[in-house]
């Protein structure tokens, strides 16, 4: 068996590219699925069931079914609907682009709120304690100590979540947008080299998986270094 990837080198910027909107709808899916975990993680540790549920149906719905059939939803299904064509929605909601990005920051929000959430519940009591001895208002508890020691104690489990966001983002594909993976499809649909274009998609996604990985070491070296067990 003999491959050729000469055709895959004559169409590396279609792959650089890919790479490009790849990036691109990891980072804001990234942004706002984080603003809207925080809210809804706080939610998942309150006490009152009025404010707890409604925030732990989401996360059970959303993570409960697969997120193309939550992108399939929102960039075929809502399309269906007169009202959603005829309302100010409709530029949005006919971009593949923004779509994609909406999906997939509802399906990151769920499961990071959980992390957050988690994370929240493993605060250790001292640092609650402490804090209110020195007459912090529960906002301000919130604002200084939990949320910043949640979010640091949950770097590890987030990384995860990052590089399975990362990989998601190949089914933006489906909807049309080129991204790395769509880019191997219209190389394999265009010179029949399945293979090969595939595996060159393969290696963009290692790579920026080990770069990734490499910048929440980091991450983690700074912000956690507290934790690490000390040296005699």
């Amino acid at each position: 068996m003999i491959f050729d990837f000469s055709s895959v080198w004559a169409n590396l910027p279609l792959y650089l590219g890919g790479v490009l909107v790849t990036l691109k709808i990891l980072l804001i899916s990234l942004a706002f699925g984080l603003l809207l975990a925080i809210p809804l993680g706080l939610m998942r540790v309150s006490r009152r069931p009025a404010v707890n549920f409604p925030a732990w149906l989401y996360t059970y719905v959303i993570r409960g079914t697969p997120m193309l059939v939550q992108l399939f939803l929102i960039y075929y299904g809502l399309a269906q609907f007169a009202a959603v064509r005829e309302s100010f929605l409709w530029p949005y909601l006919s971009n593949a682009t923004f779509c994609a990005c909406l999906a997939f920051a509802i399906n990151t929000s769920a499961y990071s709120a959980e992390i957050l959430a988690g994370s929240l519940k493993a605060t250790p009591h001292g640092e609650i304690e402490a804090a209110k001895a020195m007459g912090m208002s529960r906002f301000k508890l919130y604002r200084r100590i939990l949320l910043p020691s949640a979010l640091r104690r949950a770097l590890p489990q987030y990384s995860n979540e990052v590089i399975m966001m990362l990989h998601t983002t190949s089914l933006a594909s489906i909807v049309t947008l080129i991204d790395i993976t769509g880019a191997a499809r219209t190389l394999s649909s265009q010179f029949y080299l399945p293979f090969e274009a595939f595996i060159t998609a393969g290696a963009f996604y290692l790579c920026l998986t080990f770069v990734l990985v490499r910048l929440f070491k980091l991450a983690e070296r700074r912000w956690l270094a507290y934790l690490a067990p000390r040296k005699a």
